[in-house]
């Protein structure tokens, strides 16, 4: 039987999809399952990693079920993960050792504290392209470590094994067989020298991490290792594709030429650059990323990703509980003509880029008697585009690249009120593609390429089409008007602001 589909896995914050795509990159069939949160403190985000393994076994099933298709139909199979988010598990048994630390999470920040009293700040950002922060992998395994019982001896050991998601799925689909990761994820651990694509050894030292229990770097496309018969439905499938969820959106929006940009409007805020094979580090607050490894070489990113976007949906529905469910929110968000001079600053776990503040809380300002649930809907939606302005402002700055038009994806496109307020605030057209679930199609994009489904990337990026495209019609003065008004807001949340 001809092998007639690439198989994505797409294990994200809130939940794992998993798709199956034809060979002109259209989605066959799709299954879903959300993953439970778990906040044990204020600041804190888990999740049991048990259920990383078990959504995709049962998502597998039903995308091939829902799709009258089987595993011998699969030609290769592309992984694409939340990123930062840690496992540690026991290399014997494959049982995590703890629940994973969640990429949002903030338990972690005391060390980043120690990390930059010691005055290794600036040498991390050289080496990795990143900020010290609670954000990224190096911090958790730490924490791990040093807080959950009989784990520091067991790494002694040599017992105890450490990596993202994408990590723990291929071990896992593997049988066990396979502990490795991309140079996409890895360079979101803040453990990676972007320069020489090596572990850095100083840093390791600083947090006491044994380089023995990190995973094996390989490329981003090509086949990194098989699925076990006995535990992936009787079939042994290449794994020839593996990215973090950004790399591979930005991968599946095809921006493979330097100057391309494309934002996710996911769980988080997402907005990635491609910068060709010289890597520019970023001097606004932005991170520089390994964009992905097809062939020998790497190509760069710049980055900027913010904590609150789709999640700020979530918050007035699960927290405020102003409305029933998140497509409510356009509608609340339509009723009112403005928001009344009233900004949500969403730092509900700190501010990312381009500010990087641990400490930032959230913070609605400008509210008066008349203020109503309509305008704090509004202002939350508005917020989403304003976080990706000031982030599309260094961008610019760090690049020399002036966009003239931005591509979306994720589920908050669904929104025409956000996507039209989008690009009003940032005076380009916003590009909305007929597939939005563009990490799930570039994690396959991957994969294909990876054993020749797909022949190049030119073939791939003939097969990207724009639904719709949303023009900017607002007038200067009102934009900046505006936006002004959310820079000052943004400083009432400042950590300082609080004291």
């Amino acid at each position: 039987m001809s092998k007639r589909f690439i198989m994505s896995i797409d294990q994200g914050t809130t939940g794992t999809r998993v798709a199956l795509f034809d060979e002109r990159g259209r989605m066959h069939s799709t299954a879903y399952r959300e993953i439970r949160q778990i906040f044990a403190h204020p600041g804190w985000v888990e999740h049991d990693a048990n259920e990383y393994w078990d959504t995709t076994i049962i998502c597998a099933a039903e995308a091939m079920q829902l799709g009258d298709t089987n595993a011998n139909e699969i030609a290769a199979i592309g992984i694409t993960c939340q990123r930062e988010t840690t496992v540690l598990w026991d290399k014997d048994t494959g049982e995590p050792v703890y629940n994973a630390i969640v990429w949002q999470s903030r338990q972690t920040a005391a060390i980043c504290e120690e990390l930059i009293a010691d005055g290794l700040d600036e040498y991390v950002r050289e080496k990795t392209g990143l900020l010290i922060d609670a954000y990224f992998s190096a911090t958790k395994i730490k924490w791990i470590i040093d807080n959950v019982d009989g784990v520091k001896e067991k790494v002694k050991q040599g017992k105890i094994l450490f990596g993202n998601i994408d990590s723990f799925l291929m071990f896992k689909l593997s049988g066990g067989a396979a502990h490795v990761e991309d140079y996409s994820n890895a360079s979101r651990t803040m453990l990676l020298d972007i320069h020489t694509l090596q572990w850095d050894d100083k840093i390791l030292d600083a947090l006491d991490i044994p380089k023995s229990m990190l995973p094996k770097l390989m490329p981003s496309s090509g086949v990194m290792c098989e699925t076990d018969k006995d535990v992936f439905f009787g079939q042994a499938i290449p794994i020839a594709g593996d990215a973090g969820d950004q790399h591979a959106a930005t991968f599946g929006q095809t921006c493979f030429k330097p100057g391309m940009a494309k934002n996710t409007y996911g769980t988080a805020l997402a907005m990635m650059m491609n910068v060709g094979y010289d890597l520019k580090m970023s001097k606004t607050g932005l991170t520089s990323d390994i964009a992905w490894m097809v062939g020998e070489r790497p190509e760069y990113a710049l980055e900027g990703l913010v904590f609150m976007g789709g999640a700020t949906i979530q918050w007035l529905r699960d927290g405020l509980k102003i409305i029933k469910t998140a497509d409510e929110v356009n509608d609340f968000a339509s009723r009112v003509s403005d928001t009344g001079g009233v900004y949500l600053v969403p730092a509900f776990t700190g501010l990312c880029a381009p500010y990087w503040d641990m400490y930032a809380r959230g913070t609605i300002v400008g509210m008066t008697r008349g203020t109503t649930g309509e305008h704090i809907a509004r202002s939350a939606l508005e917020a989403i585009a304003y976080q990706t302005c000031d982030v599309l402002e260094c961008m610019t700055q760090d690049s020399g690249q002036q966009l003239t038009s931005l591509r979306v994806d994720g589920g908050a496109t669904a929104s025409d009120f956000l996507m039209q307020f989008q690009a009003d605030i940032l005076g380009i057209p916003i590009e909305k593609p007929v597939i939005t679930e563009m990490t799930s199609l570039g994690a396959a994009y991957l994969a294909g390429l990876g054993i020749g489904f797909w022949k190049n990337k030119e073939e791939i990026a003939k097969q990207w089409q724009v639904a719709r495209v949303f023009e900017p019609n607002m007038n200067v003065d009102q934009k900046e008007s505006l936006y002004s008004g959310w820079k000052r807001a943004v400083k009432r949340s400042f950590a300082w602001a609080q004291e």
